[in-house]
């Protein structure tokens, strides 16, 4: 029995959780060629890719749907996935299969048809061209008919505990489920938790937070949705107040004044949905929220709260026609922005993203600004595009973690600083290094190699017969 899991039960065991239900004898699942932890953007996007290349693949995911961010967080509408022209479509692949299948049931409107300066994106101009509105309940549904029709199944309800080691190798994980403990062995795991549980107990070297900033954090935050808001009243608002560069600026000062406004954020993001009455609003601002620690999560989960229903209330007390807004949702998670960066071969930094660097083993071109919360005071917001080029690359050795064999990581906690994990945290970003991770996974397992002796040129050429624009 390893030392994270004696730690684990006799935390439990503090609780009177009797032992015998923490058994070392607890039963195996069938092995996997692929196990992916964590259902989100990047972890859906690595199954499916994997699937598709022949691997048998398990998904592990800790709620009750596929979409992490996307539909549990309700992270909405999808930041940009063309290049800083606005005129190259950069992501495609998986991600753009997943977008035109909401389109085709009325669920999303593509990119292609939504410009910087409107209301889908909440009147932002710099790095907010070409997002994807879309509706979370819609992508649930996408989610599960692609991953059925791929081959990937999917185990829901079921938390990580710790990985299964051989020495410095990595052959599977152990997952705490209604059913008890379950040991599941893979032949290659992708961590796809956002937080790099996995990497971090496998025993990668990881960094929390910004290092320079004494670990700092991005604040988190908490969406929701809104509905019955029509359109006509929020751009009422705007045309009333031509200097407000962001939305309800001149009203949120008049709140602040009046003791209404406590939240630090000087404007609210508003991005309509598909649907004209309809928003997903990201306002909140949760500082000093650790997503690796339960105290402080479960914290931030009841400020986020609070700071939804304020909104509401200022909303309804100062724009007209907003009386009889609806709450539609608040997420079921926190929007965490930073956690741990797994350390990787490669770590991406600041000047490879404004350089516009192209590293040979990239596996995916993006172009998403740096978007630092946090990173201009408590409420200001460090926001920096691409100075040189139209895109960047993410390359294949920051998807490979150090010190850890059988093991690939995808999405925001991928080897990056975090400055530069701040461009690629976004989800189509996300979605397209899960891609990359999952299809890499599958050579490993066709050619009985380690992720770390995938060959690069032979990964970028199957990502591009995939569609992946590199």
């Amino acid at each position: 029995m390893n030392v994270q899991r004696r730690s684990f039960i006799a935390g439990l065991a503090t609780l009177g959780i009797a032992p015998s239900v923490l058994s070392n004898d607890a039963p195996a699942l069938v092995r996997h060629d692929v196990v992916v932890v964590g259902g989100g953007p990047a972890g859906v996007c690595a199954a499916i890719a994997a699937a598709r290349h022949g691997a048998d693949v398990l998904v592990v995911e800790q709620g009750n749907c596929l979409g992490g961010m996307a539909t549990q967080g309700l992270v909405g509408p999808f930041m940009t996935c063309y290049d800083t022209t606005g005129e190259v479509q950069l992501i495609k692949g998986i991600f753009d299969e997943i977008v035109r299948r909401m389109v085709s049931i009325g669920g999303a409107i593509h990119p292609s048809e939504v410009r910087k300066g409107t209301s889908f994106a909440a009147w932002h101009t710099v790095g907010h061209d070409h997002l994807t509105p879309f509706e979370p309940e819609a992508l649930k549904f996408v989610l599960d008919d692609i991953c059925a029709e791929s081959g990937v199944k999917v185990l829901y309800h079921a938390t990580f505990t710790a990985p299964m080691m051989e020495g410095n190798r990595i052959s599977g994980v152990e997952v705490f489920t209604k059913a008890g403990f379950k040991r599941i062995g893979a032949s290659v795991v992708i961590d796809a938790t956002g937080d790099g549980d996995v990497a971090f107990r496998a025993g990668a070297p990881c960094e929390l937070g910004d290092t320079e900033r004494a670990c700092a954090m991005q604040p988190a935050t908490m969406f929701f949705r809104i509905g019955n808001l029509p359109e006509t009243a929020v751009e009422a608002v705007r045309a009333k107040y031509p200097q407000d560069n962001r939305a309800f600026m001149t009203l949120l000062k008049q709140a602040r004044a009046d003791g209404s406004w406590s939240i630090p954020r000087p404007h609210i993001n508003i991005y309509r949905g598909v649907k004209s009455d309809e928003w997903f609003v990201n306002v909140s601002r949760l500082t000093g929220v650790d997503g690796t620690e339960p105290e402080s999560l479960s914290n931030g989960e009841t400020q986020g709260r609070r700071q939804v229903r304020e909104t509401i209330a200022f909303l309804r007390k100062y724009v007209p026609g907003a009386q009889d807004l609806r709450l539609l949702s608040t997420a079921s998670t926190l929007g965490i922005r930073e956690t741990r960066h797994v350390q990787g071969e490669y770590v991406l930094g600041k000047d490879d993203i404004l350089e516009g660097r192209r590293p040979s083993d990239s596996v995916v071109l993006c172009s998403n600004s740096i978007d630092l919360h946090g990173g201009a005071g408590r409420s200001g917001t460090l926001y920096i595009a691409v100075k040189n080029g139209t895109s960047y690359g993410v390359p294949y050795r920051s998807l490979v973690p150090q010190k850890v064999e059988g093991l690939l990581v995808a999405g925001r906690c991928v080897s990056a600083t975090s400055v530069a994990a701040a461009a690629i945290r976004v989800v189509p970003p996300c979605m397209a290094m899960g891609q990359a991770a999952g299809t890499a996974a599958a050579m490993a397992v066709a050619g009985s190699v380690a992720p770390r002796g995938v060959d690069a040129a032979a990964l970028v050429a199957t990502l591009r017969a995939d569609g992946v624009a590199i």
